[in-house]
Protein backbone atom coordinates (compact mmCIF):
# COMPACT_ATOMS: atom_id res chain seq x y z
CA UNK A 1 0.00 0.00 0.00
CA UNK A 2 1.55 3.71 -1.08
CA UNK A 3 2.20 6.12 1.56
CA UNK A 4 -0.37 8.00 0.11
CA UNK A 5 -3.31 5.45 0.84
CA UNK A 6 -1.78 4.74 4.35
CA UNK A 7 -2.16 7.85 5.17
CA UNK A 8 -5.70 7.84 4.12
CA UNK A 9 -6.33 4.91 5.82
CA UNK A 10 -4.97 6.41 9.07
CA UNK A 11 -7.08 9.71 8.34
CA UNK A 12 -10.51 7.76 8.24
CA UNK A 13 -9.67 5.78 11.90
CA UNK A 14 -9.27 9.12 13.55
CA UNK A 15 -12.35 10.03 11.90
CA UNK A 16 -14.22 7.07 13.04
CA UNK A 17 -12.88 7.81 16.69
CA UNK A 18 -14.12 11.69 16.49
CA UNK A 19 -17.53 10.94 15.39
CA UNK A 20 -18.54 7.62 16.09
CA UNK A 21 -18.83 4.29 13.48
CA UNK A 22 -19.71 4.55 10.45
CA UNK A 23 -18.71 8.08 10.38
CA UNK A 24 -16.07 8.11 7.57
CA UNK A 25 -18.54 6.41 5.21
CA UNK A 26 -19.25 9.66 3.75
CA UNK A 27 -15.35 10.05 2.84
CA UNK A 28 -15.42 6.84 0.52
CA UNK A 29 -14.79 7.10 -3.50
CA UNK A 30 -13.23 10.60 -2.41
CA UNK A 31 -9.46 9.60 -2.23
CA UNK A 32 -8.71 11.77 -5.34
CA UNK A 33 -10.59 15.43 -4.35
CA UNK A 34 -7.52 17.47 -2.70
CA UNK A 35 -10.15 19.46 -0.71
CA UNK A 36 -11.47 15.94 1.29
CA UNK A 37 -8.04 14.29 0.81
CA UNK A 38 -6.62 17.04 2.63
CA UNK A 39 -9.12 17.44 5.34
CA UNK A 40 -8.94 13.13 5.91
CA UNK A 41 -5.12 12.27 5.58
CA UNK A 42 -3.93 15.97 7.64
CA UNK A 43 -6.89 17.93 9.27
CA UNK A 44 -7.76 14.19 11.37
CA UNK A 45 -4.20 11.87 10.54
CA UNK A 46 -2.26 14.72 11.87
CA UNK A 47 -4.30 17.52 13.84
CA UNK A 48 -6.99 15.32 15.62
CA UNK A 49 -4.65 12.66 15.81
CA UNK A 50 -2.00 14.57 17.76
CA UNK A 51 -1.94 13.38 21.02
CA UNK A 52 -0.90 17.16 22.84
CA UNK A 53 -4.58 17.57 23.03
CA UNK A 54 -7.51 15.15 23.78
CA UNK A 55 -10.47 14.26 21.46
CA UNK A 56 -12.45 16.09 23.68
CA UNK A 57 -10.02 19.14 24.35
CA UNK A 58 -9.76 19.58 20.61
CA UNK A 59 -13.95 19.40 20.33
CA UNK A 60 -14.42 21.89 22.89
CA UNK A 61 -12.08 24.10 21.27
CA UNK A 62 -14.78 23.27 17.73
CA UNK A 63 -17.91 24.15 19.68
CA UNK A 64 -16.81 27.56 20.97
CA UNK A 65 -15.72 28.36 17.88
CA UNK A 66 -19.03 26.79 15.62
CA UNK A 67 -20.84 28.63 18.32
CA UNK A 68 -19.42 31.89 16.80
CA UNK A 69 -21.13 30.76 13.86
CA UNK A 70 -24.36 30.10 14.81
CA UNK A 71 -24.62 26.68 13.06
CA UNK A 72 -26.92 24.47 14.84
CA UNK A 73 -26.02 21.23 12.38
CA UNK A 74 -22.37 21.71 12.82
CA UNK A 75 -23.09 21.87 16.77
CA UNK A 76 -25.01 18.67 16.27
CA UNK A 77 -22.21 16.85 13.99
CA UNK A 78 -19.67 17.48 17.26
CA UNK A 79 -22.27 16.62 19.79
CA UNK A 80 -23.58 13.34 18.24
CA UNK A 81 -19.70 12.20 18.24
CA UNK A 82 -19.54 13.05 21.94
CA UNK A 83 -22.57 11.58 23.09
CA UNK A 84 -21.43 8.78 21.19
CA UNK A 85 -18.34 8.62 22.90
CA UNK A 86 -19.30 9.59 26.30
CA UNK A 87 -17.62 13.05 26.60
CA UNK A 88 -20.37 14.64 28.34
CA UNK A 89 -22.51 14.32 30.63
CA UNK A 90 -26.06 15.57 30.97
CA UNK A 91 -25.44 18.45 33.74
CA UNK A 92 -21.96 19.41 31.47
CA UNK A 93 -24.53 19.60 28.10
CA UNK A 94 -26.96 21.61 29.98
CA UNK A 95 -23.59 24.41 31.17
CA UNK A 96 -22.05 24.67 27.88
CA UNK A 97 -24.83 26.73 26.22
CA UNK A 98 -24.96 28.22 30.06
CA UNK A 99 -21.24 29.40 29.87
CA UNK A 100 -21.65 30.25 26.03
CA UNK A 101 -24.19 32.87 26.21
CA UNK A 102 -21.73 36.01 27.30
CA UNK A 103 -19.25 34.84 25.12
CA UNK A 104 -21.28 34.28 21.72
CA UNK A 105 -24.59 36.25 22.45
CA UNK A 106 -28.45 35.04 22.89
CA UNK A 107 -28.80 34.02 19.34
CA UNK A 108 -25.64 32.28 18.45
CA UNK A 109 -26.34 30.30 22.11
CA UNK A 110 -29.22 29.53 21.23
CA UNK A 111 -27.88 27.70 18.12
CA UNK A 112 -25.66 25.98 20.59
CA UNK A 113 -28.78 25.04 22.32
CA UNK A 114 -30.60 23.33 19.33
CA UNK A 115 -27.63 21.55 18.25
CA UNK A 116 -26.66 20.19 21.66
CA UNK A 117 -30.98 19.08 22.27
CA UNK A 118 -30.94 18.05 18.72
CA UNK A 119 -27.71 15.57 19.30
CA UNK A 120 -29.31 14.22 22.74
CA UNK A 121 -32.34 13.22 21.07
CA UNK A 122 -30.04 11.19 18.52
CA UNK A 123 -28.23 9.32 20.46
CA UNK A 124 -30.73 9.09 23.49
CA UNK A 125 -29.58 6.54 25.55
CA UNK A 126 -32.54 3.90 26.09
CA UNK A 127 -34.13 3.80 29.31
CA UNK A 128 -32.93 2.07 32.57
Amino acid sequence: MSDKMDAWNEGLKVVEAVYGPGSSEMMKGQENSPFVNEIVTNQFGKTWADSALSIRDKRMMVLGATATMGRPDLVEIQMTGALINGEFTDEQLDQIPLFMLFYVGAGNTTSLFRGIEAARAKVKKPAA
